[in-house]
């Protein structure tokens, strides 16, 4: 491992590797507005959520590093406590980028990067109509964390409504699929990733009743020179191993027998990237035979 201090770093460096890093990111394309009504549009990727009751969405405009000023946006809602909130989709992103552009104070950058201003119902900022979903928030704090470039401001905002586009599904239990939303994310340097698609693959959560673990998987199957960790997972992530007899039984179904043992591993690292866990599991105890 080579690493680094950060204290003994140049902060650009440290930058550039906190943001390689720590990514992908979601970004808040956030709307604010000052105390002459001048409305102002920028985006920001060091944004999450952190709370769903009360509904609480942070995101962090840092201090510049090679002037150490503050943005616009965080002037604006240090006067003006209020913002929205609204998410990139793909077919944004490119005006979004450009909305990133460093302009004086007061222009108005939903015209410049040509986005639609959309009234809001509890908040004075406008929402960005062209956003998949706007979220219309009230500051409730501001946390400054230094004053040094590159300092960071955690604006802690409390979501009042939560407004979704006409043609963006909601599902009952309130999800949207990541088809429908098509979000981008944030990463190092000049990259973006798409959060839907082919990047996209699913995860069984864990059993609500105790799983095996992988310390209790037979060390034959455990130290394979076949199965990677991420198998593993997958493997003790089942309340109980399945019988000899069971094992035997599908693997005749399927015609396994006559396999050695590295053919049987990796015909359970194929089931399992089929997430076909338990015939993974049949095949693995048939191979403690061999």
């Amino acid at each position: 491992m080579t690493t680094f201090i950060p204290k003994e770093q140049k902060i650009p460096f440290v930058f550039n590797l906190l943001q390689s890093a720590v990514a992908p990111r979601p970004i808040a394309f956030v709307s604010t507005i000052n105390l002459k009504g001048q409305v102002n549009l920028s985006p920001f990727s060091f944004f999450n959520i952190f709370s769903v009751n009360p509904p609480i969405l942070v995101f962090s405009p840092s201090r510049r590093v090679r002037d150490n000023t503050t943005k616009h946006t965080l002037q604006n809602v240090e006067k003006v406590p209020e913002c929205v909130i609204n998410v990139v989709s793909y077919d944004m992103v490119e005006q979004v980028n450009l909305a990133s552009t460093e302009y004086p104070e007061g222009v108005n950058e939903f015209v410049k990067a040509g986005f639609t201003e959309q009234p809001s119902i509890y908040v004075k900022p406008p929402r960005v109509k062209e956003s998949p979903v706007q979220m219309e928030c009230k500051v409730k704090q501001i946390i400054p964390l230094g004053e040094l470039p590159g300092s960071g401001n955690l604006v802690i905002s409390e979501v009042v409504a939560i407004h979704v586009r006409e043609d963006i599904p909601v599902l009952e239990n309130g999800a949207i699929l990541p088809d429908k939303i098509e979000l981008v994310s944030r990463l190092g340097l000049d990259f973006y990733g798409k959060a839907y698609g082919s990047c996209l693959f699913e995860l069984a959560k864990p059993l609500t009743s105790l799983g095996i673990g992988i310390d209790n998987i037979p060390e034959p199957i455990r130290y394979s020179s076949i199965l990677t960790g991420n198998d593993l997972g997958k493997l003790g992530n089942i309340a109980q191993i399945p019988t000899d007899e069971d094992a035997q039984k599908f693997v005749q179904e399927n015609n396994y027998q006559d396999l050695n043992k590295d053919m049987l591993h990796t015909t359970a690292k194929h089931l399992l990237s089929q997430n076909k866990v338990q015939e993974a599991w049949k095949v693995l105890v048939y191979s403690l035979q061999k």
